[in-house]
């Protein structure tokens, strides 16, 4: 009888769990609605980094099970943030204009309110126009769907492009790279229509809703471990069946999969595009708690450290990817925000926010040459450790075989 999803990978149900009772922990520990302690600032750094454990597990499933090293996933959590900023932006917008004309004595016409809300986002860089992008940052339902649907089309033409011309390995990785640097180029320019290097701001203050920070930073946690959650369960089916074996295959030995009369070029295409949605996801997640968007944050760099973090927890592990992304996050986060004490040597101080980078290089490096498996290779030597539940079956293929209970005499 063929076993079911849950019972050939029992890790997703401990991923949840674990999962289910961080959130429940944060939750009852936060200012919110519970002891207060756990500050709302801390709250939305603990909601933005499992965005980013998200992120990192489509980076997993992309590199590490199919081999494909994507430098250019973090563009496509930019454009998912970018997508759902475009309406915060307007709709808050548009109800601090709507409240002030309304003191007018002649009420405002519809092209009087567009106007004066077009003013307002535009007028940083010298416009009061909407561009044809915004075109829809009016509807949440339309946004929502772009979300997912713009990264997405945009991952499956550049895919169908590389893939079809049969490019691979470090010359994909390099495509990859310039096109999130053509990307962030673009958005740098002043007539993007995304506000050029000012970006969209104030994305945390939902529009028409009264309730504290306190209170949207937990709805917010709340989202994105959700996210998190049905992401896993996503990942690990995708590559725990048929699907999986294929990218693992191609991952290995791409010309024979090809030989043996799988679409190769085909195969890359759906996961490279569906991993895009993901990361698109996973940024519209992020944006809103971070408060604040920017091309910036597109650049190529973001891109490498993604794929650093996936290498120190270890890729081809997804447990690992999430692993890897919160640990070098939350460090992160610890070195570059000032609490980590600097390290006076008398002739020289060590300030851990000019060092942290090279901290994370050095790791880097030391992980890929010393410990290939990362910080997931201690649970996999955990679990290789433990000796096989067998209950007396067959240690062979055949039915008179050697069984356990005999080779233990």
């Amino acid at each position: 009888m063929q076993r079911s999803f849950i019972a050939k990978n029992p890790s997703v149900l401990i991923f949840l769990a674990i999962l289910a009772l961080f959130t429940l922990l944060v939750t009852v520990m936060s200012e919110g609605f519970g002891v207060g302690g756990i500050s709302t600032s801390f709250i939305k750094t603990l909601g933005k980094t499992l965005c980013l454990c998200l992120i990192a597990l489509a980076m997993d499933v992309i590199w590490g099970y199919t081999g494909i090293l994507s430098l250019g996933h973090f563009a496509f959590f930019g454009l998912g943030g970018y997508m759902i900023g475009m309406w915060l932006m307007y709709e808050r917008t548009r109800l601090i204009v709507v409240d002030s004309l309304a003191q007018a004595e002649i009420p405002p016409t519809d092209g009087e309110v567009i106007d004066a809300i077009g003013n307002q986002i535009f007028g940083v860089v010298g416009s009061s126009e909407f561009p044809l992008i915004w075109a829809f940052a009016d509807s949440l339902v339309i946004q929502l769907i772009l979300v997912v649907l713009f990264p997405g089309l945009l991952a499956l033409v550049f895919g169908w492009l590389a893939f079809r011309s049969r490019v691979t390995g470090v010359y994909l990785s390099i495509l990859t790279q310039a096109m999130t640097l053509a990307l962030a180029l673009y958005l740098f320019q002043n007539d993007s229509g995304l506000r050029g290097n000012n970006g969209l701001s104030g994305l945390q203050n939902l529009p028409g809703v009264t309730a504290s920070q306190d209170f949207v930073s937990l709805w917010f946690f709340w989202a994105s471990a959700a996210a998190l959650g049905g992401g896993y369960v996503l990942c690990a089916w995708l590559v725990s069946g048929k699907f999986g074996s294929v990218l693992r295959a191609i991952r290995d030995n791409e010309a024979r999969v090809r030989f043996l009369g799988y679409s190769v070029e085909m195969y890359k295409l759906v996961i490279f595009t569906l991993t895009a949605c993901i990361a698109a996801i996973a940024g519209a997640l992020y944006y809103p708690q971070a408060g604040i968007i920017n091309p910036a944050e597109i650049a190529p760099i973001a891109s490498i450290y993604l794929a650093v973090w996936v290498a120190i927890g270890g890729r081809g592990r997804l447990y690992g990817a999430v692993i890897g992304a919160a640990f070098v996050s939350l460090l992160s986060t610890w070195f570059t925000g000032g609490q980590a004490p600097d390290i006076n040597l008398g002739f020289y101080t060590i300030k851990w926010v000019d060092w942290w980078l090279v901290l994370l290089g050095l790791s880097f490096v030391l992980v890929t040459l010393f410990a290939p498996k990362g910080i997931g290779g201690l649970i996999d030597l955990y679990t290789d450790r433990r000796s096989p539940s067998r209950h007396g079956a067959d240690l062979g293929p055949n039915d008179g075989a050697l069984r356990e209970q005999e080779a233990s005499q």
